[in-house]
């Protein structure tokens, strides 16, 4: 196991970290881990579904209600010329 030692020098920082430490029942070692966990992904490469689904409800509800949405099969067509 590594180790590594953090100085914080925003008081406020290490604040919100201590709090969100005992809201989720751990360690501010533990939460600080976690933290650096969900920031450093195994594989950085990798598709986060969480991030998809929640960027696609925020282009959702851009879309204004009522509106009929072209088919992005007719626009790809149009824009090739090859409108039916």
């Amino acid at each position: 196991m590594g180790e590594m030692q953090i100085k914080i020098a925003d008081e406020a920082l290490l604040t919100r970290i201590s709090d969100r430490a005992r809201l989720n029942n751990r360690s501010v070692e533990e939460e600080v881990e976690a933290l650096l966990q969900a920031a450093v992904p195994a594989r950085p490469n990798a598709i986060n579904r969480e991030d998809l689904r929640a960027a696609a409800k925020r282009i959702a509800a851009m879309t204004p209600k009522g509106v009929k949405q072209t088919d992005s099969v007719e626009i790809l067509r149009e824009l090739r010329g090859n409108s039916p």
